[in-house]
């Protein structure tokens, strides 16, 4: 399938503004680019759309350049948001920016392929200007009536009382799409770059770069936005109880990330294996037949969870993954760390006791089962035991006799206890 065709079929096309944009790109090789706002030290699961597209062209002959927002998230995108961004420090801003360097290099070739990627901060071309400048060779390109009609700024116009000064839009905020606009120009001038891409929240920012170019250089550039990435019932994708899911594996463990894809539901499953995956059309067509044949199997699920957590950690990462989910559905467990056990059962109750409680006879396992809270009583562990229903790091009690030793340990300092099939608890010994 050609490949402007397969991104249509992906679902990846939300708007163009040509729409014989498939046509251009077979034409030639081009350079085209896409933004980051640096507002964290990780990417996460709503960059991925941006990482992966970069990726598809980069495949497909064109050459990429991820843009880290450096100067314009120091003020913050107001496209889609009701209130305005805490700003960033440089520092911080710094420390981002690297973060997702090192990241955005798993997915993308920034060294040796051709056509070979690039990643720039626009703080290198921004930040040397002075407020005359800015006014002189930018602001006065930007009709103000144009900027007022784009969706980003009229939304939040309309929001708020005049007398709260947090309400409706500051002029810092305002700016951005002249600083993200000029981007365009920049880029097409220093490095031949002629399409921009985004979610279709930026299609405000993308005309208005493309609009910027046009009144300042004469040129014809060209834009398209993907769909952002929602559930079915129209929530973000990537969000959980405890926040977001982030692809820096100290702020979402492997078996978190792996879970997560998991456990989408039947009505997401379609759509993530289309815009997230380099899974073929035929793969992902046999997947849809499987799920509507036998969803309770969950192969979509399963080959999401797994492409997406190889892609994002590596094969490493997902044998960790599948070994941590074996784990949690009661395969044996040995030689971890407590790092390790610590993510796989991250909601599962603990207690801390004495090591040396392990030492001499033991820590009698009907004891351990109390101080665990998987029993209420003595009573009730004893009975849990002879029932076969108590398990220390997934191996099944023998007797009522047995005890936690030094031995017992699954990990520096854990012993993992269950009672019947999925009720666990975790004993620190420190």
């Amino acid at each position: 399938m050609p490949f402007f065709a397969d991104l249509q079929w992906r679902g990846l096309v939300h708007q163009t503004t040509d729409p014989a944009l498939g046509a251009w790109l077979a034409e030639k090789p081009r350079t085209f680019y896409v933004g980051f706002d640096p507002t964290a030290d990780s990417l996460h699961v709503g960059h991925l759309l941006g990482v992966m597209m970069l990726r598809r062209f980069q495949r497909a002959g064109h050459r990429p350049i991820a843009v880290v927002g450096g100067a314009t998230g120091m003020i913050g995108d107001p496209s889609g948001k009701s209130a305005e961004r805490n700003l960033l420090s440089k520092e911080q801003l710094q420390l981002n920016i690297d973060g997702m360097k090192r990241q955005m290099e798993q997915f993308i070739d920034f060294d040796e392929s051709q056509p070979r990627a690039l990643l720039l901060n626009n703080f290198d071309w921004t930040g040397p200007w002075s407020y005359l400048e800015f006014l002189r060779d930018i602001g006065k390109n930007f009709p103000v009536n144009v900027m007022l009609a784009k969706d980003s700024v009229k939304g939040r116009l309309g929001r708020g009382d005049a007398g709260d000064p947090q309400a409706g839009m500051s002029y810092t905020e305002f700016s951005y799409m002249l600083l993200q606009a000029y981007d365009f120009v920049h880029l097409h001038d220093r490095h031949g770059c002629e399409l921009q891409a985004g979610g279709s929240d930026q299609w405000g920012n993308i005309t208005a770069g493309i609009d910027l170019a046009r009144r300042m250089r004469g040129a014809h550039l060209q834009g398209f936005t993907w769909p952002l990435l929602t559930k079915s019932d129209g929530a973000k994708m990537g969000k959980t109880e405890s926040g977001a899911v982030w692809l820096a594996a100290e702020r979402t463990s492997p078996y978190a990330f792996y879970q997560y894809w998991f456990n989408v539901d039947d009505a997401d499953a379609a759509n993530c294996l289309r815009l997230l995956t380099e899974l073929p059309q035929a793969e992902i067509e046999a997947l849809d037949a499987a799920r509507v044949a036998d969803a309770a199997k969950r192969e979509s699920q399963r080959r999401l969870a797994e492409e997406l957590t190889k892609l994002v950690h590596g094969e490493a990462g997902l044998t960790a993954a599948k070994q941590a989910t074996d784990i949690f559905f009661g395969a044996e467990i040995s030689s971890l760390s407590d790092k390790e056990l610590g993510q796989i059962f991250a909601d599962v109750p603990s207690k801390d006791l004495p090591a040396a409680s392990l030492q001499g006879a033991g820590l009698p396992v009907i004891d351990a089962l109390v101080e665990a809270g998987l029993a209420a009583s003595k009573g009730e562990a004893r009975r849990t035991v002879t029932q076969g229903g108590a398990y220390v790091n997934n191996r099944r009690v023998d007797g009522v006799d047995a005890a936690l030793t030094p031995a017992s340990l699954a990990s520096e300092t854990v012993v993992v206890l269950r009672s019947g099939k999925k009720k666990y608890a975790l004993l620190r010994f420190a």
